[in-house]
């Protein structure tokens, strides 16, 4: 355990926690849930496939990053003091750590159980007979056409594996006596189901990566094969785009970087557990890796593989009960959304209440005749099939303005949202692709409209994506609104972002990289100096990450002062709580549950006169210089209260919340005895549905899912 000195001055570089070591302690609290008895087996495997997921974008971009400043001479420390090469080192031990306990828990505590109901993982060689003559005639049949044996030799060199591809090495005798072994890899076939079903009694189940292993004599006929074992790589996926490119095409510039993600650098290897030290050598160096770089998996390589158990029919008992999305407005108030909106806010908290007025507010605008224009920032959808996006379509085709500034850098997503930003330009919508230099991760959308009144607009402002799928799966905000000021706020955002134009002069809209970390500060500070001079002085605030070291510090100082600081952070937290003489007054918490949660929400007391605010943004350098972001006030009391509501909700969680010390650690929070667990998102979702059950009273007509026109 680290100890932690008191402050006696300013913070120094002990007082903060390394962003990457943070990190892999937010995955370890998912990993907990994996191992957590009390959840449901198949929510247990979900959380487990979550880790996996979760380290290969970690290597793939953060250690990718951390290796390529070491390449280039990168000594500078972190805020913690720790150089690039430094961190690797750290990372590099505890990610061993990290994947030891993925697999132990997966054996122990997820495949077991699924193995009680008789869903089963299983070794060719424990199947029966026929199980495995059914597996050789499928090999046959279905997967050795599909097959390519690659030979690795003088004249034909290693292949170009593709990123987080499986493949299965293999070591072949000398050809001639006194030779060295050979080398042999088989690719295996992204396009086969890699979880296969032979017939019988049991749900078995079989890895195709284990069957090609065990059929590898039809692939190297008359060969000697001394050692075989599956292995993948993982690749540095960061795109490294020149922002002085002058007038080069920025989609062309995206489009030759993503080629080149296929042959970059490897930076992780995994491999069977059992691989041979000559195989493995073999393997090594033709990929350039050190030991740091390999990691033994005791188990199934890619474990996303394993969500297809989740289908199975027959364990429906096994995962948690739904919980649904209520609606948030009635049918009478969907059906005159603009009228709607005149009238009042609305602010929808997902996933608890439904994503359909978002989804409605441009489809609605897509059909009537008084819309004249619809802007929006795309960051992440459900793609070409998403409602959103048909509607962008159909009102483009309709002869309406529409705008949409596509963000090509959406990691992992360049490639779909090139492929439906071409369709909404084929629709005849104006696509922007990105602004260079930044990412527009700005959730935004703007409809005018005419109206006897003049003209009108209606905003939507969110903390998460405009994806109705992971509306379900994200716990995130948005605000409908009407505001005047709000509207023509946004109205020069977009101008900023589609033409030639200074930084926007906002009024109630806070933008990032032009001033957002600025306005927190001095929110901060006026907590600081309330504190100073004896008035009542809190700051709430929930975010996915907390990294920014000019925000940090000015948290610290008003700790100091004596503010109370209530921080829910899910994921990275740079920042030490409790540390006496810096950070007393300081709590951060973290909660790791069914949905992700997502959402930014900032609260200042304000001596009484509170302001709260929505926000794209965490706090962390990325979001506040390198990003196209946007902090929104609350302002109707109907918003407020639901806010403030659900930030007591998160802080009083006992069941899924942890705490940080100033250690870097995280523990559970405790029920008390004789107290009722208290779990937010379970409290959230009753209490949406409590109000849906008021508000359908009190109209006297029955809710139902608000249906969007022109949706399928």
């Amino acid at each position: 355990m680290q100890i932690v000195k008191p402050a006696t001055s300013e913070p120094s570089e002990e007082h903060f926690i390394n962003r990457e070591l943070s990190w892999l302690e937010f995955n370890a609290r998912v990993l907990e849930e994996a191992g957590d008895m009390s959840n449901p087996v198949l929510e247990r495997l979900k959380f487990a496939v979550i880790v996996s997921s979760n380290l290969d974008e970690f290597f793939m971009v953060r250690v990718a990053k951390l290796k390529n400043a070491v390449r280039q001479g990168d000594t500078a420390p972190d805020l913690s003091g720790q150089t690039p090469s430094q961190q690797l080192t750290q990372i590099s031990l505890r990610a061993h750590e990290h994947v030891d306990q993925l697999y132990e828990t997966l054996s122990e505590r997820v495949l077991a159980s699924l193995a009680e109901r008789g869903i089963r993982v299983q070794q060719i060689e424990d199947l029966e007979s026929e199980q495995r003559f059914w597996l050789h005639q499928r090999f046959r049949e279905e997967v050795l056409p599909a097959l390519t044996p690659l030979a690795i030799d003088a004249s034909r060199p290693f292949p170009m594996l593709a990123n987080l591809s499986l493949n299965v090495a293999v070591m072949l005798a000398a050809s001639e006596e006194g030779g060295s072994p050979r080398l042999g890899v088989v690719q295996v076939p992204a396009g086969l189901h890699r979880l296969m079903q032979p017939p019988g009694k049991n749900h078995d189940y079989v890895l195709l990566d284990q069957l090609i292993r065990s059929e590898l004599p039809a692939l190297f006929p008359g060969q000697e094969i001394l050692d075989a074992a599956v292995f993948r790589i993982s690749r540095d996926s960061e795109l490294e785009l020149d922002d002085e490119g002058g007038e080069e095409d920025w989609l062309e510039a995206v489009q030759v970087e993503l080629r080149k993600r296929r042959r970059s650098q490897v930076v992780r290897l995994e491999v069977e557990a059992g691989v041979g030290r000559e195989l493995l050598a073999l393997l090594t160096s033709r990929l350039d890796l050190r030991e740091p770089d390999i990691y033994f998996i005791p188990g199934p390589l890619d474990i996303r593989v394993l969500r297809r158990l989740q289908d199975d029919e027959t364990v429906e008992d096994l995962r948690e009960g739904p919980l649904r999305p209520v609606p948030a407005i009635d049918a009478r108030e969907a059906e005159d959304l603009f009228g709607l909106l005149d009238e009042r806010d609305v602010l929808l908290h997902h996933p608890y209440d439904a994503f359909d007025p978002v989804a409605a507010l441009v489809t609605r605008a897509a059909e009537d005749p008084n819309v004249l224009a619809i802007k929006q920032t795309l960051y992440r959808t459900s793609g070409a099939d998403s409602p959103l996006v048909r509607a962008l379509g159909r009102a483009a085709e309709s002869g309406k303005q529409v705008t949409v500034l596509v963000e090509l850098m959406a990691r992992f997503d360049e490639q779909s949202n090139i492929r439906w930003a071409r369709s909404l330009e084929e629709s005849g919508a104006h696509v922007i692709y990105g602004v260079r230099g930044y990412k527009t991760h700005a959730k935004v959308c703007l409809v005018v409209c005419r109206s006897s009144r003049g003209i009108r607009r209606y905003v939507h402002l969110g903390t998460g994506n405009y994806n109705e799928r992971t509306a379900t799966q994200y716990t995130d905000f948005g605000l409908l609104t009407s505001d005047f000021t709000i509207g023509e706020d946004v109205s020069r955002f977009f101008n900023a972002l589609t033409g030639y134009s200074d930084a926007p002069r906002l009024r109630k809209l806070v933008m990032a990289p032009t001033g957002m970390r600025e306005r927190i500060v001095k929110l901060i500070e006026r907590e600081t100096r309330h504190a100073e001079e004896g008035q009542a002085a809190h700051i709430r605030a929930k975010m996915n990450s907390l990294t920014d070291g000019e925000i940090i510090r000015a948290l610290y100082t008003a700790s100091r002062a004596g503010v109370r600081i209530d921080l829910n952070i899910r994921g990275i937290c740079c920042l030490r709580p409790g540390i006496p003489g810096l950070s007393e007054t300081i709590r951060v918490v973290s909660i790791v549950d069914r949905f992700l949660e997502h959402a930014r929400i900032f609260h200042f007391r304000n001596s009484g006169a509170d302001e709260v605010f929505l926000a794209s943004a965490d706090w962390m350098p990325r979001n506040l210089n390198r990003r196209i972001e946007l902090l929104f006030p609350v302002e109707s009391q109907s918003g407020r209260v639901k806010l403030f509501a659900a930030l007591d909700a998160l802080f009083r969680d006992d069941v899924k919340a942890r705490h940080l010390g100033a250690d870097g650690r995280y523990t559970r929070g405790v029920v008390e005895p004789g107290a009722e667990p208290f779990r937010a998102q379970q409290h959230l979702h009753a209490d949406a549905s409590r109000a849906f059950e008021r508000a359908r009273a009190a109209a006297g007509t029955s809710f139902e899912p608000l249906s969007s026109p022109g949706s399928e």
